[in-house]
């Protein structure tokens, strides 16, 4: 509290209140931006998956089938099954491109290059997903283990911006996230993960990933009138 004379005539000086400083408007609205974006790209994957594999017309397990397999079966005799690819691919196009934006309105609002990046990274993994499905093998799978690897960090990076229980909560998804990719690269006939299957330990690493978009953004939302997203 400060007190500030003012030229007065015999009256007692004005005692003022100093005003805590506000944030800057736009982070707020780069805050509720970023979360609406992230938000709607976790429920735009988890929405096309779901009915990509519904409606998909061949034997299709979410034990033996990878996601990927819904825009296009393994190489090299790959086929394409309609109209499970097209709502696949459209997914992940829309899904990564929301990301990058979302990526882009929350290093505005954060200032946080460790979170942003790999977030950023992970929309284009997705985005690259839906430009190459598996009738092209190679470019495919490098911007899927993308957005794989990229997506379990993001997670468990967002950590040191948020607060309790949310720091802890991300922490144990980007692990899980990081381990399932890892054990499904690199031991995949290990017999608890082929007990899971490729698309079962696959779904280990990809669904921790969507959830944490829903409630990560949804945290980003909520906090937008608030405090930036320094962990307290």
């Amino acid at each position: 509290m400060t007190t500030m004379p003012r030229p007065t005539d015999g009256q007692a000086p004005v005692v003022e209140t100093a005003r805590p400083a506000s944030r800057p408007p736009r982070a707020g609205r780069d805050r509720r931006v970023a979360g609406l974006l992230l938000s709607i790209a976790g429920v735009v994957i988890l929405m096309g998956s779901i009915t990509a594999e519904a409606l998909h017309p061949g034997p299709y397990t979410t034990h033996a089938d990878t996601l990927s397999h819904l825009g296009a079966s393994e190489p090299p005799d790959s086929v394409v099954v309609q109209p499970s690819a097209g709502i696949f691919d459209g997914t992940v196009l829309v899904a990564g491109a929301l990301i990058l934006l979302g990526a882009w309105f929350a290093h505005r609002a954060l200032h946080r290059r460790a979170v942003t990046v790999p977030m950023a990274l992970l929309g284009l993994g997705v985005l690259g997903v839906g430009v190459f499905p598996l009738t092209n093998p190679g470019m495919h799978t490098v911007f899927a283990m993308l957005a794989f690897y990229s997506g379990g960090v993001a997670v468990l990076l967002s950590a040191r911006v948020t607060p309790s229980p949310f720091r802890q909560l991300w922490a144990v998804l980007g692990v899980v996230s990081l381990v399932a990719i890892t054990l499904g690269v690199f031991a995949l006939d290990w017999a608890p993960v082929a007990a899971l299957g490729e698309g079962g330990i696959e779904r280990w690493n990809s669904y921790p990933i969507v959830l944490w978009l829903v409630a990560f953004g949804s945290h980003l939302i909520a906090t937008a009138a608030g405090d930036p997203g320094s962990a307290r």
